[in-house]
């Protein structure tokens, strides 16, 4: 299994977000700074695994990825605007 982990501020507070990759599919979870329960994002909406293919385009570059991940998701993109998400 892949964890992929990053945080944004927001108005709300820090958020903390969580990508995980087992078995070829995605779980996305998210915490709020200070609560308890990590909470599912399901199904994420196209700016989540933009963000997601962002962070693993700078990990690949620094080779900490491997390529067929970017890949993946850049398909997933595909599918997401061409809309036929599954």
């Amino acid at each position: 299994m892949e964890r992929h982990e990053w945080r944004e501020q927001g108005e709300e507070g820090v958020r903390y977000f969580k990508a995980e990759h087992h078995a070829g599919r995605w779980a996305f979870f998210t915490i709020l700074k200070g609560e308890d329960d990590w909470l599912a994002i399901d199904p994420p909406d196209e700016a989540l695994w933009r963000t997601l293919r962002d962070l693993l385009w700078r990990k690949y570059q620094r080779k900490r990825c491997p390529w067929r991940l970017v890949e993946a998701i850049d398909k997933r993109l595909e599918d997401l605007t061409d809309g036929n998400e599954g």
